[in-house]
């Protein structure tokens, strides 16, 4: 069928294209995407391919149009998030940790359905797609059944669409890796998507939380939800538990310093492979480091827990979200480095767009 992406190519400027996308597979389903939010892994992943034409987004949220042949728990009309791939049958989809998933790449990052055939071409050609098991940076993706997270009709596209990903990783760390509750200090290093909704979790939740980002808008927005806002690491009080967001390793060396007796850190953001750290000082002190991806969370089973704290108005998703027109990038991409826009959320046209 005849789509509209968002196509980065070369070092030209992302343009909304028309292209043409394959028919559901026996395991898959057609979504008319109504919203996705805007990662820094999409960012990343656009510099390592090196101008390869590609469609990407990963936080895809909308309406099903068709159910492949073996889809059962979904139907057209239902109201979907689009959260990243797992198999389900290697042994940490198994224990319950899909973000761990032992063909994670394969699902996830080639460019390509598992079979190596493409989701999406533009004027007859392959582009790199199928990311993270969608390209939702378009008018209507292909998607896994199996990734799909069925919401309620009324629940809006813009507030939805993070918890596939940012959201999902900065509440799960909290909830899951972390296990932050009330009575505890949390510090959250880097206040942009995945931080802020860390930070505005723990707050849902009863814990104190400390945030620092040298950027003043990311700060206002802390201390509009409740927590402080520092612009350094410099001269805090102790704290029990750590979340950084940077992938700075000189960054997380202050971060533990930080941190009480016993204090517990995690890691979400993907940095440099090498840095140092005061391996006496975690080990004397006790403290615990724990990496972290997509929160260590069942998509499944998090993201309704998340959309029922909203529900109840305990935390206000839609404060995080700034939206953009999906042909908007290049502006938008700008304003969540600045740290106006603590998530952007992308918006796709409502007809498909011309070949360039």
């Amino acid at each position: 069928m005849r789509t509209s992406v968002l196509l980065h190519r070369g070092d030209d400027a992302a343009s909304l294209v028309a292209a043409e996308l394959d028919d559901p597979g026996a395991d898959e389903v057609l979504v008319r995407i109504e919203a996705t939010g805007l990662c820094h892994t999409d960012l990343v992943t656009l510099a390592g391919l090196r101008g390869a034409p590609a469609v990407l987004g990963h936080e895809g949220c909308g309406t099903v149009e068709r159910v492949g042949d073996s889809v059962t728990t979904l139907a057209p009309g239902d109201r979907v998030v689009i959260s990243f791939r797992f198999c389900g049958q290697c042994p940490q989809c198994v224990a319950g940790h899909p973000a761990y998933c032992l063909q994670a790449s394969l699902l996830n990052s080639t460019g390509r359905r598992p079979d190596g055939s493409a989701t999406l071409t533009v004027d007859g050609r392959p582009v790199f797609a199928s990311f993270f098991g969608q390209s939702s940076f378009a008018s209507h993706a292909i998607a896994a059944a199996q990734s799909c997270v069925r919401i309620d009709a009324d629940v809006p596209a813009h507030v939805a669409a993070p918890l596939g990903c940012g959201f999902l990783t900065g509440a799960g760390a909290v909830l899951n890796t972390l296990a932050a509750q009330s009575g505890d200090r949390l510090l959250v290093v880097g206040a942009g998507g995945v931080g802020a909704c860390a930070a505005a979790t723990a707050l849902a939740v009863g814990v104190e939380v400390v945030v620092v980002d040298p950027l003043e808008p990311r700060r206002a927005l802390a201390r509009s939800l409740g927590a402080t806002a520092c612009a350094s690491l410099d001269d805090l009080p102790p704290v029990t538990h750590a979340l950084d967001t940077t992938g700075r390793a000189d960054v997380i060396a202050q971060m533990l310093t930080t941190l009480s007796p016993r204090g517990i850190a995690a890691l979400v953001g993907l940095g440099k492979a090498l840095g140092e750290i005061d391996l006496r000082d975690v080990m004397l002190r006790g403290l615990q480091i724990r990496g972290c991806v997509e929160g260590d969370a069942v998509p499944g089973e998090l993201i309704p827990r998340l959309l029922a704290l909203y529900r109840d108005g305990l935390l206000p998703l839609e404060r995080l979200v700034t939206t953009f027109g999906l042909e908007e990038f290049e502006t938008a991409v700008k304003a969540q480095r600045d740290g106006v826009a603590a998530k952007v959320v992308l918006l796709p046209p409502a007809t498909p767009h011309r070949h360039a």
